[in-house]
């Protein structure tokens, strides 16, 4: 039994997490002209990714178009030559219902002076009346004519439904071309040239670029161990002797019941290049510390399903029995933290059993010490 600086660790198998992983589809139903990207490919926010036949929506934009235009002029006609030619109209009718206007009081009084007769002045008073009609008509006309009138808002209503569908047709239009909405890698690719593609059909798959995360499933019995800003080492299965920097930010608030295990998740500062999305990792974590800590072996230790931990000593030059305390483990070692104490000797050999009588040799397990006899 020794004293010595002691880390807890902890080692569980990960894997390399996206930052998101995004389904590449169809909004629209076409046939596919090109595909830029391949698998692997590494593409930035903006880029194209896949073309669809456009000469159809591409007429139908020129026709919203034009139906705009020509819904603009009508307002323009109304607002501008329609209220010209409409004022002209009511001034000739205004004029016109004066003139019989005063033909009527003329002749009313020639009427009562006895000069004309009845007949005459009915027929100028029917007269005056068809004058002022037109005269009523003209002006509401022309109020139809000004801004906020019927005619200018049936114009204006008109010229919106023309401006609404022709930004539909550009929008089914943009919808041709698909394109990345952030900078990713191309996962998978589902689609060639030539297919007819229809909306909610998966086309590509992307994983968005940005910092490379770790998750793995820890034993919940290591729970205490682990804690947000733990550092760790971690390497992939397929390069095992590339190890690489991590840091634990995140420990779930819940235990998976199916397994026993909580999610922690780790970011990679410096990922390697041969990194991978789904790439399996071996990862261990860096927890508790101690400087002074009594220490043996992990394989000294033995484990009683009554007296928890145990290891055996000698005794009047037999195995014996001593129940201990464990404390923190790693590194194929174990802290004592009652039972021994420092320069006792513990057996490692676990063929031996309580009671057998041994005759010892030390073994030093400190690397680059020898063996004493």
């Amino acid at each position: 039994v020794r004293e010595q600086s002691l880390v807890q660790t902890v080692v569980a198998t990960g894997r390399v997490m996206s930052p998101a992983r995004v389904e590449i589809g169809s909004v629209i139903t076409g046939r596919v002209v090109e595909v830029a990207v391949r698998e692997g490919d590494k593409v930035q926010a903006g880029q194209t990714l896949i073309a669809l036949e456009r000469s159809e929506l591409a007429a139908s934009l020129k026709q919203a178009d034009a139906a705009e235009q020509s819904a603009r002029t009508r307002l323009a006609n109304v607002s501008e030559l329609g209220l010209a030619t409409t004022a002209e109209s009511l001034t000739q009718a205004k004029a016109t219902m004066e003139w019989n206007q005063a033909e009527l009081k003329r002749h009313r009084a020639l009427r009562a002076s006895g000069f004309i007769g009845q007949s005459k002045l009915d027929e100028v008073e029917r007269a005056y009346r068809v004058a002022k009609s037109q005269y009523d008509s003209a002006r509401t006309q022309m109020q139809s004519q000004k801004q906020g009138g019927v005619q200018a808002r049936e114009a204006l209503s008109k010229l919106g439904e023309a401006t609404a569908a022709r930004e539909l047709a550009a929008a089914k239009l943009a919808q041709t071309t698909i394109h990345a909405d952030t900078a990713a890698t191309i996962l998978t690719r589902s689609v060639e040239p030539g297919d007819v593609v229809q909306p909610g059909k998966t086309l590509l798959t992307l994983a968005t670029a940005g910092e490379t995360r770790i998750t793995v499933q820890i034993d919940e019995k290591n729970l205490p161990f682990i804690k947000d800003g733990d550092q760790a080492l971690a390497s992939a299965d397929a390069f095992p002797d590339a190890k690489f920097k991590a840091e634990v930010y995140y420990v779930a608030p819940s235990v998976d019941v199916q397994r026993g295990a909580v999610e922690a998740r780790l970011r990679v500062p410096e990922p390697p290049p041969h990194l991978r999305a789904d790439m399996t990792l071996s990862v261990e974590i860096i927890g508790a510390r101690k400087d002074r800590a009594l220490v043996v072996p992990l394989g000294a230790v033995r484990s009683a399903a009554n007296s928890g931990a145990s290891v055996l000593t000698i005794d009047a030059g037999k195995a014996a029995t001593r129940v201990v305390k464990l404390g923190l483990k790693g590194a194929g070692k174990v802290e004592i933290v009652e039972g021994l104490q420092a320069g006792e000797r513990v057996i490692v050999n676990a063929a031996i059993m309580p009671g057998t009588r041994v005759r010892g040799r030390v073994i030093d397990t400190e690397p680059g010490t020898p063996r004493k006899p």
